[in-house]
């Protein structure tokens, strides 16, 4: 179960976040690594939008592996080439998390593969 606090004696959530999340009741933690845009069989998605996507769908995928769904993630950290990708890095990231919560960091970072636009890193409780 995952509880969010929002603490009324600290600045308010800029974006659809939580400023903490409590797992209440753990019986698993998933730790997905770094994950980037690509496809199944290896092929880098074309521009940020599509690689923001498959990084969704990737992420998706592992969840979905170890028996949990989206609602199961906790904490995003997120790492964007491109400061200027932010904003829609964001409303696609609402698409794929919709009402639900996460604890979050958005970094802009040079990625270990320059062609590489966004990479996500996610954990989960259950």
């Amino acid at each position: 179960m995952l509880k969010v606090h929002a603490p009324p004696d600290i600045f308010k959530p800029i974006g659809p976040y939580a400023q903490a999340i409590e797992a209440t009741s753990v019986d698993r933690l998933l730790f997905i690594s770094g994950t980037m845009g690509l496809e199944p069989d290896g092929r880098l998605a074309d521009g940020f939008e599509a690689q923001a996507i498959r990084v969704w769908s990737n992420i998706e995928a592992t969840l979905r592996a170890a028996g949990m769904a989206r609602t199961n993630l906790a904490k995003l950290t997120i790492w964007l080439a491109n400061r200027e990708d932010w904003r829609l890095g964001a409303e696609i990231r609402q698409r794929y998390l919709g009402d639900h919560k996460v604890a979050m960091s958005v970094v802009q970072v040079g990625l270990v593969n320059p062609a590489w636009l966004i990479e996500v890193e996610a954990i989960a409780v259950a």
